[in-house]
């Protein structure tokens, strides 16, 4: 198949959604399919990946509220690449305003939602929910329900890489969710890439010796990512034991954090780690990954630390809180810190984890395989059809 990504959330600069489209690039060809990435860009331009591979961008405006991203405004534009790229099957990555204009596209080829966003989650439940019920939220929220039930209507697949979100979206009325859970880079992460000196060096830089406990936090520096929660969590579980937190991440919110740490020396805020090998050894490394976001829609971090052998520490909603289950991590309850301190110190007081009877982690060919199997089968099915 032809497999067009209408990818409104790709940037050269991007986190877990580059990693994505990365490992959709090198993968899909081998799976043998032909991967194309149609993403805005400040100009029109075709980058070739390799036999199969290739991003394509159109010149669109840049996102105001963070420059690293842009945004598609033409659907005319979008409508006749799609006409030109003839795909077999196209795929929407934003659950914004971009996939209305992959739906209103004429064509009987079949189409897929991914959900590699959650906005309720990050915007309407964090801002509202510690004062009203999400019930409530939902209903002052209709006009967007309204919009992604539409959406589920006119795709054939809305793909939720989290049980919560799946169920979420189904039990409010959104027709064709399917469950495919992420994956790991294949081969990359493992609790054999565990290294004393690297761990001891992080230890050094929280100015703390080798029997503290190591956390590590991974991800973009944004609000709904609830970094403040976890530096609060931190420094309150830090009054009974010793505990160093490495944050690795970039984004808006670094100076919010910086000033929130107020010098403490025991937590320290470095840039993101772009080598794929050094990372997997620093996440083995640590002894806990810690996550504050409850509005993940996977949470790649959280699967790259459980697939490295280290328990994760997480929100109880969300896509994170999958990779704690088997046994491979402890759950809080979300947006508390108190309750994120308090399963830092049961972590690090109660007994061990059982995390060498945590089943092996989805890989990333694993996920691809399935999903675009699924895809598969509905191009059959309207070819037959037809």
């Amino acid at each position: 198949m032809r497999i067009v990504d209408v990818c409104a959330f790709y940037s050269p600069q991007g986190g877990g959604v580059k990693t994505y489209v990365e490992q959709k690039l090198r993968l899909g060809p081998e799976l043998g399919h032909e991967i194309v990435i149609l993403a805005p860009g400040d100009k029109r331009e075709v980058i070739e990946r390799g036999p199969g591979a290739r991003i394509v961008t159109l010149p669109s405006p840049r996102f105001p509220l963070d420059r690293k991203y842009w945004y598609f405004d033409d659907e005319h534009a979008l409508h006749a690449e799609l006409d030109a790229l003839a795909p077999d099957f196209v795929e929407a990555s934003s659950p914004w305003r971009s996939p209305s204009f992959v739906a209103r596209w004429p064509s009987s080829v079949p189409r897929a939602l991914v959900m590699h966003a959650d906005p309720l989650s990050a915007y309407a439940y964090r801002w509202f929910e510690p004062l009203f019920s999400r019930e409530l939220i939902d209903r002052q929220f209709k006009t967007f329900w309204e919009h992604i039930r539409e959406l589920g209507d006119r795709y054939d697949r809305v793909v939720c890489a989290s049980r919560e979100l799946q169920e979420r979206l189904r039990d409010g009325g959104v027709a064709n969710t399917v469950l495919h859970p992420m994956g790991v880079e294949e081969g990359l992460f493992s609790k054999e890439r565990r290294d004393r000196q690297v761990r001891r060096h992080l230890l050094e830089l929280c100015d703390l010796p080798e029997d503290a406990t190591l956390l590590i936090g991974v991800g973009r520096l944004s609000a709904e990512k609830r970094w403040p929660l976890v530096v609060d969590a931190v420094m309150a579980a830090s009054n009974r034991h010793p505990i160093g937190l490495v944050i690795l991440g970039d984004g808006n919110k670094r100076s919010r954090i910086v000033k929130q740490l107020f010098g403490n020396p025991h937590i320290r805020l470095l840039t993101p780690e772009r080598d794929r090998g050094r990372f997997a050894t620093i996440l083995a490394s640590a002894d806990a990954l810690i996550h504050g976001g409850e509005a993940e829609t996977f949470c790649l971090g959280a699967a790259e630390a459980r697939a490295s052998g280290i328990p994760v520490i997480v929100p109880d909603r969300g896509g994170a809180a999958d990779h704690a289950a088997d046994g491979a991590g402890l759950t809080y309850a979300a947006g508390s810190a108190e309750s994120a301190a308090e399963a830092i110190l049961r972590l690090i007081e109660g007994p061990p984890l059982p995390l060498d009877e945590v089943p092996p982690s989805e890989t990333m060919r694993g996920h691809f395989a399935k999903l675009f199997a699924d895809y598969a089968g509905l191009v059959e099915g309207r070819r037959a059809v037809a």
